[in-house]
């Protein structure tokens, strides 16, 4: 298991075509879940957790891995399941979502498989576990679940979307404008807190669940005006989503004449130096990691005056 993630930098290349390495896991059952690689730290023989008074229920307990704590949350309690019990026999994902580090307890790791984001789906509409997904796919003839992580972790522990007094302070875009900017991304969660932390700025915001949904809306304005940045200038998106991801939406607005004037930032979870290079490479004009409301108030208001 230690090697599963031996070339996960060599991988960089899948960035800005549309792709992307799902790690597949098992919870409680049959059922197949995945986690993008690059999301993925590091996979472990589950070590001894340590117990702390007022954790909450869906953390298991933490982990001390080469001089760090770390918080280990149960997934299959977490999504509504039963907790898993054999700690022994199970693993852990280490993996970082939104500037902080945490382990996911899984009950087994399979393997890591190549897949075009074309293929990965919105999940079905429901209640209950369907709540929980971002997207589902088929391998092997099988339904393969894909969690909302950000939901999971804003019900463990919530993020601060509210903007700062000092930087709702320092704007200086005229908020009598009313400018219409779009958000993109596939987490429900994440929409809302990107709604919530812009609401002091007086935008109308127009949501998309995806690179392609967004991609097709833009698609509609302009065949009634030859610049969308006119009405839409500035665009908000995830770079992991279903069908269509962030980078290819990017790729495809630059080489739109009616849509390349569009501010696009890039707003996203996943980390790493390749994402900056991919900023260039693409054509978008920012790239900021999830989630700070204080820094994407700042880009909103930095490219909306450049407008």
């Amino acid at each position: 298991m230690s090697g599963i993630l031996e070339s996960v930098n060599k991988r960089t290349q899948l960035v800005g075509q549309n792709r992307l390495e799902l790690l597949l896991f098992k919870l409680n059952g049959r059922q197949r879940f995945g986690i993008n690689v690059f999301k993925v730290k590091e996979v472990l023989q589950c070590p001894p957790l340590t117990l702390l008074p007022k954790l909450n229920p869906y953390v298991k307990g933490v982990a001390h891995i080469r001089g760090t704590t770390i918080s280990v949350i149960d997934l299959s309690a977490a999504t509504g399941g039963r907790p898993i019990e054999d700690l022994k026999n199970c693993f852990i994902i280490i993996s970082e979502y939104n500037r902080s580090v945490q382990g996911f307890l899984v009950q087994s790791v399979e393997r890591i498989i190549n897949m075009n984001w074309s293929a990965i789906m919105p999940p079905p509409q429901g209640a209950g576990r369907y709540s929980y997904l971002t997207a589902v796919t088929e391998i092997d003839g099988e339904l393969v679940e894909i969690l909302d992580v950000e939901k999971i972790l804003d019900e463990i522990s919530p993020v601060k979307t509210e903007i700062s007094e000092e930087v709702d302070n320092a704007i200086s875009i005229d908020r009598e404008q009313n400018f219409h900017i779009m958000v993109v991304d596939d987490s429900a969660v994440a929409r809302k807190q990107i709604v919530r932390a812009l609401s002091s700025l007086n935008l109308q915001i127009e949501t998309a669940k995806d690179g392609r949904e967004a991609l097709d809306r833009l698609k509609v304005i302009a065949s009634e005006m030859d610049n969308v940045a006119r009405e839409i200038p500035l665009i908000i998106s995830d770079i992991e989503m279903p069908e269509m991801d962030g980078y290819t939406l990017t790729a495809e607005i630059r080489d739109d004449p009616k849509l390349k004037n569009i501010k696009v930032v890039l707003h996203t979870s996943l980390s790493g130096v390749f994402n900056h290079a991919m900023v260039q490479k693409v054509g978008a004009n920012d790239f900021i990691a999830k989630f700070n409301p204080d820094e994407l108030a700042a880009a909103v208001d930095k490219h909306l005056t450049l407008s």
